[in-house]
This record gives C-alpha cells, sequence and structure tokens, in this order.
C-alpha cells in the first residue's frame, strides 16, 4: 500500500512539473500583455509535432533527441513571435474578449495544418536516450524519465526567478506588469517588450509540449485537453504570478494522482473542482493580487443607441422573410434554420450578462444543457409531453443560474469567467458520469415533440417564436430601468453603490434571466435533435456561444443576433464544403478581428453613422 502511494505520489510531481511548464508561459504572457492566450495549447501541441519529426529524423542519440526538443522549442518561440507580430500587436487596443477570439481563430488555424502536415493518426515517439529504464526508489521501480520531468519544473522556475529579478529586461517585464501604462510613459519600446515575452512564454509550451513524446502520443487533441488545466493552474495559482502556478500545478498534479485511487469518478473535473473551491475561497488566487488601479478603472462604455429607422425596417423584413420563406423550402433548410433560430436566443442570453451586465462566461452552455436534460428527464422518467417540458427546461436553468450565479457575480474579469468555466465542468461530469440518471455518454433518446409539432414546418414556427419572443424581452429588459441599473453597476460600481444601487442582486438577477433564456434554448434544441447529450454542457458549446457574441459585436444590441447568423451558418456550409473546414473558418474570423474589431454589428453602425 505504501508503495502505491509512492507511486502515485512521484507521479504526480511528474504530471505537475509537465503542466507547469505550460502554465508558466501563459503567465508570463498573461502578466504583461493582458492576453488571454487561447491559442497558447496550440504552441503546446505544435511543439509535440516539431520534435517528434525532428527527433525521428535527426541520428540517434543524446545530440539528436535533446537537440531536437530544443529546436522544436524554439521554432514554437518564433511562430509565437509570428502571431505576436502580424495578429496580436494589431489588436492590443481591442476588447480583451476579442483578443480571446483572435487567439481561437489561430486554434482552429493549427490544428488543420497539424492534420494537413501530419495526418489524423497518433504518433508515437522514441524514449529518451539515457533515462530508458528505471530505478529503485524505497524499493520500488520508477522510471528514469518521470524522474527528469519532475526535476524539470523546479530548475525552470529558479531560472525564471533569476530572469526576472537579476535582469534589466526581467525587471522591466515586472514593471509593465504592475504598471505597463507608466512604462510606456518612461520610455520603454512597448511592442519589442511585448514580443520578447511572447516569444519567451510560447518557448515554454513548445518546450513542454516536447519533453511529452516519450511518454505519451502525440495527437491533434492535445491542444485543448492542455489549455483548459493550464488555464485552471494560472488562475489558481493567482494571475501574474509564477511561483503561484508553481504551487497551483503542484496542488492540481497530486490532487489528481490521488484522486484517482480514492475518487475515481470525479477525476475527470477534479481540477475544476479545486479551481471552484479557491476562487469562492481567494477571490484571486492562492498568490494573486486583485488588479491595481494602475491597470484602469473600467472603461465606460457608450451607451447602446436605439434602432435607426433603417435597421427597424432591415429586422423587419428579416423576420418576416424568416415567417414566409420556410414554407417553400426543404426539410435540410428547415433544420439549418431551426437551428439559427435556436443559437441566435443562446447568443442573446450570453451577450445579456456580457455587454449590459459586462460578466464574461467561459460557461455558459451549462444552462444551455440544463434547459435541453430538464426537457429530455421529464419524457425519460415520468413520460411528460413536449409542452411540459419546455415549460421545464427554463426552470431548470435557472435554478442552475440561480446557484452557480450567487458565486460567479461576486467576482469580476477572468476569475469570474473562469468560475463560470469551473461549474460547467462539474455539470457536464455530473451529465457525463450519472449514469442512471442521465444516460452517461449514451444520452437520452426519443426526446421527439408533441404530435402536432412533428413536422419539420411546424416545429420551425414554435422554434421562431419561442427565440424571437424570448430574444425580444431580454432587449426591452436592456432598455429598461432595470437594464440602466445593470449598466451603471459594470461602468462605475462605487457609485451605483453610492445612489442604492444593489450591485450584487441586479447582477444576480441578470445571470438567472440569462440562464433562464439559455434554458429554453436548451430545451427547443433537445427536442429539434430528439436526443439530448453531455456534450451540450461541453466547453466547445460555451465556446461557439463566445464566438456568436464576439463576431457579432457585445457593444451592439443587434450582435449576438448577427454573429449568431453568421458564424452558424459559416459552420454548416464550411463543414459541407471543405474537409478543411476550420482553416477556412479561422481565417474568416482573424480576417474579422482585424478588419472590424467591433464586430459585424459594430462595423455596420459604423458605415451608417460615417454615411
Amino acid at each position: 500500500m505504501l508503495e502505491n502511494l509512492l507511486v502515485q505520489g512521484l507521479s504526480g510531481l511528474a504530471s505537475a512539473s509537465s503542466l507547469f511548464l505550460v502554465a508558466s508561459g501563459l503567465t508570463v504572457i498573461f502578466g504583461v500583455t493582458r492576453i488571454v492566450n487561447f491559442a497558447h495549447g496550440s504552441l503546446y501541441m505544435l511543439g509535440a509535432y516539431l520534435a517528434w519529426t525532428l527527433v525521428t529524423s535527426l541520428p540517434r542519440g543524446h545530440l539528436g533527441f535533446w537537440g531536437g526538443v530544443a529546436m522544436a522549442a524554439l521554432i514554437v518561440g518564433c511562430v509565437g513571435v509570428l502571431i505576436e507580430v502580424l495578429l496580436l500587436r494589431r489588436i492590443y487596443k481591442a476588447p480583451e474578449l476579442f483578443q480571446l477570439l483572435a487567439t481561437f481563430g489561430v486554434v482552429l488555424i493549427v490544428q488543420d495544418l497539424a492534420l494537413l502536415s501530419w495526418g489524423p493518426q497518433d504518433l508515437l515517439g522514441p524514449r529518451a536516450p539515457g533515462l530508458r529504464g528505471a530505478t529503485e526508489i524505497l524499493g520500488i521501480r520508477f522510471p528514469l524519465y518521470e524522474l527528469f520531468l519532475i526535476c524539470v519544473g523546479p530548475v525552470v522556475l529558479a531560472l525564471l526567478w533569476l530572469l526576472f529579478n537579476r535582469t534589466r529586461w526581467g525587471t522591466l517585464v515586472r514593471a509593465a506588469t504592475a504598471d505597463r501604462e507608466m512604462v510606456g510613459a518612461l520610455g520603454v519600446n512597448q511592442r519589442m517588450l511585448f514580443t520578447t515575452v511572447f516569444f519567451l512564454g510560447s518557448v515554454l509550451a513548445g518546450l513542454g509540449g516536447a519533453l511529452q513524446i516519450p511518454r505519451e502520443s502525440v495527437n491533434l487533441q492535445m491542444d485543448l485537453a492542455v489549455i483548459s488545466e493550464a488555464f485552471v493552474v494560472v488562475v489558481v495559482g493567482g494571475l501574474g504570478s509564477l511561483p503561484g502556478a508553481f504551487l497551483a500545478a503542484l496542488l492540481i498534479g497530486e490532487l489528481q494522482a490521488f484522486g484517482i485511487l480514492i475518487f475515481p469518478r470525479i477525476t475527470l473535473v477534479l481540477a475544476f473542482l479545486v479551481m471552484a473551491v479557491v476562487l469562492v475561497i481567494r477571490p484571486h488566487g492562492l498568490l494573486g493580487r486583485a488588479p491595481s488601479t494602475a491597470h484602469g478603472a473600467t472603461a465606460i462604455e457608450p451607451p447602446y443607441p436605439p434602432p435607426s429607422p433603417w435597421v427597424r425596417r432591415i429586422g423587419a423584413a428579416a423576420l418576416a422573410l424568416a415567417v414566409i420563406v420556410p414554407p417553400f423550402l426543404g426539410d435540410y433548410a428547415l433544420i439549418v434554420f431551426t437551428e439559427i433560430a435556436i443559437m441566435v436566443l443562446f447568443a442573446a442570453s450570453l451577450h445579456f450578462i456580457m455587454g449590459p451586465g459586462g460578466m464574461a462566461s467561459f460557461g455558459h452552455a451549462a444552462y444551455f444543457g440544463f434547459g435541453a436534460y430538464g426537457a429530455a428527464l421529464l419524457l425519460r422518467h415520468f413520460g411528460a409531453p413536449m409542452e411540459m417540458g419546455l415549460l421545464a427546461a427554463p426552470f431548470a436553468a435557472g435554478l442552475g443560474g440561480f446557484v452557480f450565479g450567487f458565486f460567479c457575480v461576486r467576482l469580476s474579469g477572468v476569475y469570474a469567467a473562469m468560475l463560470t468555466l469551473a461549474f460547467a465542468q462539474i455539470a457536464w461530469s455530473t451529465a457525463f458520469q450519472w449514469v442512471e440518471l442521465t444516460g452517461g455518454d449514451n444520452g437520452i433518446l426519443g426526446v421527439w415533440p408533441s404530435p402536432w409539432a412533428q413536422s419539420k414546418l411546424a416545429y420551425y414556427y414554435l422554434a421562431l417564436t419561442l427565440c424571437a419572443a424570448a430574444t425580444l424581452l431580454l432587449r426591452r429588459a436592456i432598455f429598461a430601468p432595470f437594464g440602466y441599473a445593470l449598466r451603471a453597476g459594470r461602468d462605475s460600481p462605487l457609485r451605483a453603490e453610492a445612489i442604492g444601487i444593489d450591485g450584487f442582486r441586479i447582477r444576480w438577477f441578470a445571470f438567472v434571466l440569462a440562464a433562464v433564456a439559455a434554458g429554453i434554448a436548451g430545451g427547443l434544441f433537445a427536442y429539434a435533435k430528439g436526443s439530448v447529450f453531455p456534450t451540450y454542457m461541453s466547453i466547445s458549446r460555451s465556446v461557439d456561444a463566445l464566438l456568436m457574441v464576439l463576431l457579432g459585436g457585445v457593444r451592439t444590441v443587434s450582435g449576438p443576433i448577427l454573429g449568431a447568423l453568421a458564424y452558424t451558418w459559416l459552420h454548416e456550409q464550411l463543414m459541407r464544403a471543405f474537409d478543411l473546414w476550420r482553416l477556412f473558418l479561422g481565417t474568416i474570423i482573424l480576417a474579422l478581428v482585424l478588419f472590424f474589431p467591433q464586430g459585424l454589428a459594430g462595423a455596420l453602425q459604423r458605415g451608417e453613422r460615417r454615411s
């Protein structure tokens, strides 16, 4: 028993060390540039693929293996520089979440480029020369390479500490982390500083991926698998804190190592459970600090302008076409139109808390899934008809928003967004593993509409009516006194509190209202597909909602509608037309980010003002 505990402890240290390599690069980049770099996992995956190519091509031996690993890390660092110079440098003044959209576009492009270059199969790398065997520790055999990885983490931490505390460049980086505006005012070349920081962070990501080839296969799922854990480590440790990231990596690595022995059913979500507990107790992470005023007070957003007459006419014409045209279309077009109507409401519900509320959510799919499961579980266990299911869907989602929102609205910025992600992953894990209730990965099948709505056309009109009504109600709430109070708390919370506005209750109610709207969309989606699966709550579904809102524009009321229309249509058409659809979609996203930084609706409004 003692031997097993020792093996698990050492394995946890090796995993923690590997995770710290990736998280340290993410911490360094965010600390200076304030960019939530979603493409960091792609750099990790690219490091693994490049290392596999170099190591298998170079002569065998120490020089071939370790030289290939080092070269892969440096090449990934150069790729990071290209991303920073060609893309991120142009959008540093854009909203933070729009920068997140740009890095997600890079993720899509790198995924398909890797698929094109190395194929879909998993690649197995060679073992590290000199570290192929095992050694005895207290009578048990343990791989030498795992011991090597255990030593890498502390060595990298020590080198980074020396770099940041004993060099002029490190002093400038620490100064930029504390107050980058003042550093710029003192004449420091911020562009060059940001580029070198991005190079260092990318090298660390590439090195982390390259060192994995002797212990796991190289595949196309590595990027998203590691980025979620890296985000957890960075947030738990405290944004911008390297010692915090190291401590968080140790905590999560060991808990996962021993959790599989004690609580095997929660290992899928253990890291997110830890993050949720830490953020509830310490809102800025273990060693993080509250954002200082040096980073600027919250910028006051411009008021939402009332729609101009031509916007009203276009909206009325689009709604009229949505009512008149479908009877003349085929079943496939009706299925697509139904999904578009549902996605419009889903995006509008997220925009309600992101735009007027100023609360970013990385886990909004949880409430979409609550609505879908609320309807499906009534049918599965009680045989309830569609009408009762559609009533239960917003209630189930609203209950989830009521519980999760109580904790989420107390935080702000990236911490709040990551807490929403943690709760969403907890909900997803429950749906995935509670097989007796939800069916687990097999899902709940046979979730069909009532007889009167089983035709594609009838169900389309039902979805259009409910989604349009709920979207208009959300719009009405934005321009109601409640919406003005919500925006006041977003732009100037202290002044809002001074005049008697209870900011916490306003945000909490807005969170619940957005969850209810997402639940309606989820219930409609369940009956449209005829089934419910845990993927309805997955990270990818939340990312879809974020993309729709950001593509349309957060600062406009019509933004989520345009974004949902554009993203759903593009996604559908590209998947049908191209095998490498991610490459095309990512390129389109980057073009929109560079040329329409305020989103599609923002670009249209700007054109209207100019005309």
